[in-house]
């Protein structure tokens, strides 16, 4: 597979493939609930389209060269469109990160990272100040690229959905303010410090 791919906005013909996709993603992480026990959400996975159809947000692609789909995002501008319990949804200023899945055959290649920073860049020019979002446990690989971009943990965010607990070690928040994503005082989920010009 080649390592060259761009970010873009998703196009009407790939939401069943970035729903598989994404499904595929989150159905084969060890210790995450099946779908059996938590059959709304796997709904979800697969009609990304009905979540971000009447929402402030963006569904964002890694394509390849090949327009093979090798990652995908969803960047919500508005956190009361976040669609997740917990507080998340009153928070102000602040655009949310859902959803975000790499193919295995791409992982390596910066795919994450990518989608990510799209987000935080949306986020920027919005004029935002934060960015919200939420992982768990089992999505390791998540876990550790948020870390490594300097996303912390936050408390205030803690919520259990259908007895799924999300709470400190999978809610991340990174905070920007002016040229710099800043730690605000007080508890959040994970802050990091990004260059506004990345």
């Amino acid at each position: 597979m080649q390592s060259k791919y761009t970010i873009r906005e998703i196009l009407p013909d790939e939401f069943d493939r970035f729903g598989q996709s994404l499904l595929g993603a989150y159905s084969q992480l060890e210790g995450f609930p099946g779908r059996e026990e938590h059959p709304d959400y796997y709904h979800l996975l697969t009609n990304i389209r009905d979540f971000t159809e009447d929402r402030d947000s963006q569904v964002l692609v890694a394509v390849s060269s090949t327009k093979n789909l090798l990652g995908g995002v969803v960047c919500i501008g508005d956190m009361a469109d976040y669609g997740a319990g917990g507080s998340a949804t009153r928070v102000k200023n602040a655009t949310g990160i859902r959803f975000l899945w790499v193919v295995p055959e791409a992982r390596g290649m910066g795919v994450g990272k990518a989608l990510t920073n799209a987000c935080i860049h949306k986020a920027r020019d919005k004029g935002q100040s934060q960015i919200v979002l939420h992982t768990t446990a089992a999505m390791t690989i998540a876990w550790q690229l948020y870390e490594g971009m300097g996303f912390e943990r936050s408390k205030d965010l803690d919520f259990t959905h259908k007895g799924l607990r999300i709470s400190t070690a999978d809610m991340m928040r990174v905070s920007c303010i002016r040229n710099k994503c800043l730690a605000i005082a007080g508890k959040t989920i994970v802050r990091k410090q990004y260059d506004r010009t990345l």
